[in-house]
């Protein structure tokens, strides 16, 4: 196939009130040009429509109907996030004809790993069938339940096209990507066929908890209060021991999984330095699982931003730590990106996951086309 130029949509699950959009020109297999990103913002009663609806996914835990609220957020986003596509392509000086299929990942509500004799269950907000009627264009969505209903975790979905960067930086076996997003996750491949996924912790969303929660703003704002803070080591080392760390892989986690409770009774700067130390250290002891210890992490996503958390992942995870952007990536935009990559892979019916990054059975297709 001729690569095709195929829109990218990501909401990440720290909610910041932000539509990523990305547009790539690819294959599914190699990237021929990465187009351009932005960031756009929800207007702010769809940012507050959406926290109540992750509240009311919490409590309806996939138990019984779904709340009332899933519809008309639902169409919200889905409403708003067809607007910033249409944005971006024309900014871009280019049509809705000039783009082959969007990938509309949606907002992830809730997200709940497989157990011995229980599959898991994700859900994500977005109306596939809507924002076709809205822009006229292919739309892949609901990428993760296929690979939940064969008994996968369903996440993390990034690796085919963190693979794909790697393979076109020359880059593989001594580096891996990491993302720092809402939790974090690693892809570590080989240089063949080998290549691992899975959620390494937490990484922003405990620790903006955390600071809404003190009144301090959105997010510790270039890791002012976490580099102020003193981390109470005994504190870190008993988080530490939680069995999802040293729990083999594949798996993946929920937002919520691990939560600003950590930091119960902490002041605003000891807090954040306990939540960022734990992000950091949660991701040296996923290095550890790894068949060779990556010398060298290349950081994606809106972590990187905090340089507390850079130099902790340095000292406390042991490796060398550097930006996305020194690859020629751009950290900001590789998850919305991901999902361009990923969309043209459900148009062409190839696998987007697999036994070693979803635990799935077999490489997985997955995704629904609407159009």
């Amino acid at each position: 196939m001729e690569p095709i130029w195929a829109a990218g949509l990501m909401t990440g699950t720290v909610l910041d009130g932000n539509i990523d959009v990305a547009l790539i020109k690819t294959d599914g297999e190699r990237i021929e040009d990465f187009g351009t990103y932005r960031l756009m913002p929800y207007p702010p009663s769809i940012r507050s429509l959406l926290e109540e609806t992750l509240t009311a996914a919490r409590a309806w835990n996939f138990t019984g109907p779904e709340p009332a609220i899933f519809s008309k957020a639902e169409e919200a986003l889905t409403r708003a996030q067809s607007a910033a596509v249409k944005e971006l392509v024309e900014g871009y000086g280019m049509t809705m004809a000039d783009i082959g299929v969007v990938g509309f990942h949606g907002q992830t509500v809730l997200h709940r790993a497989p157990q011995v004799g229980r599959f898991g269950q994700t859900r994500q907000l977005g109306d596939g069938e809507l924002m076709h009627e809205i822009l006229g264009t292919k739309v892949a969505y609901d990428f993760r339940s296929a690979d939940m209903r064969a008994g996968g975790q369903g996440a993390p979905l990034a690796a085919a096209y963190h693979t794909a960067l790697m393979r076109s930086a020359g880059a593989s076996g001594e580096v891996a990507v990491l993302n720092l997003g809402g939790v974090a996750n690693i892809t570590w491949w080989d240089g063949a066929d080998n290549v691992i996924a899975f959620d390494t912790g937490p990484a922003n969303a405990p620790l903006n908890d955390f600071i809404k929660s003190k009144g301090l703003g959105e997010m510790d704002r270039d890791g002012a209060l976490g580099r102020a803070g003193k981390v109470d080591e005994a504190r870190l080392a008993k988080l530490l021991q939680h069995p999802y760390l040293t729990k083999a892989y594949p798996k993946s986690l929920d937002r919520f999984d691990f939560s600003a409770a950590m930091a119960d009774g902490l002041n605003a700067e000891d807090g954040a330095a306990l939540l960022t130390a734990f992000t950091a250290a949660a991701v040296g002891k996923a290095l550890d699982l790894l068949p060779s210890r990556p010398k060298k992490l290349v950081v994606s996503g809106g972590g990187r931003h905090n340089p507390t958390m850079m130099a902790m992942l340095a000292s406390r995870a042991g490796v060398e730590v550097v930006l996305a952007e020194s690859l020629g990536w751009s950290g900001d935009a590789v998850e919305a990106e991901c999902f361009a990559f990923l969309a043209v892979r459900v148009l062409r019916g190839l696998p987007i996951s697999f036994p070693s990054t979803t635990g799935a059975p077999r490489p997985m297709r997955g995704g629904k086309l609407a159009g």
